[in-house]
């Protein structure tokens, strides 16, 4: 009940101008979480990354020597950070292998059709597949004697075939592998990060 002499235009008023404020405040709020779920799509979908979306990669902590693995459409993404010991024994391999000056260029982008194999010598993008039957090969970036080969310089051995790849990825001659390892499109966005699935500006 209002008091006597309460005026009931300004409560009421009072009171529209409280729910409509209420109203504003939780109105916005409805459109902030309403408009989540419309940004996240923006973001791609685990369907479109395996479809083959492109995917950013940070190299920064990848040591001298080591191998990492990364994912892109599905598939196993090696990225190694070769030794100058590594490098400076590619080319004496060159009688060893089956298509040193990487002439199926299938097998790799334009850009990266030379003895490393890649835009910056030091760094190896590979796809992780044998060129065989499709297994993983382990990575042995020890420049030292190993079962498979007394004279190893580094590279990659098949454990499913015996199939055996340079630190670059090509494929040894007299192996069941009979192509190099595929490099997939790439390129820097900056020192640390690489794109993996576009090709640089500029490049086909």
């Amino acid at each position: 009940m209002p008091h006597p002499g309460e005026n009931h235009d300004e409560v009421d008023h009072g009171r529209r101008r409280f729910l409509t404020v209420t109203t504003a405040v939780v109105g916005g709020a409805g459109v902030v979480i309403a408009a989540l779920p419309f940004i996240k799509s923006w973001e791609p979908s685990a369907r479109a990354l395996a479809a083959g979306a492109p995917v950013t990669i940070d190299i920064s902590k990848i040591e001298s020597g080591q191998m990492v693995r990364f994912a892109w459409r599905k598939l196993p993404i090696f990225v190694v950070n070769r030794t100058k010991e590594q490098l400076a024994d590619l080319p004496g391999l060159d009688p060893r292998l089956r298509d040193p000056e990487c002439k199926e260029t299938s097998q790799q982008p334009s850009y990266c059709q030379n003895t490393w194999r890649s835009i910056k010598p030091e760094w190896l993008v590979m796809i992780g597949i044998c060129t065989h039957l499709g297994c993983v090969p382990d990575y042995y970036g020890q420049i030292k004697p190993e079962p498979f080969d007394p004279h190893w310089k580094g590279g990659f051995f098949c454990p499913c075939h015996k199939s055996r790849y340079d630190v670059a990825g090509r494929v040894f001659d007299g192996v069941p592998a009979p192509l190099n390892m595929v490099i997939p499109p790439y390129h820097y966005i900056d020192d640390v990060h690489v794109r993996i699935g576009v090709n640089p500006k500029g490049a086909a």
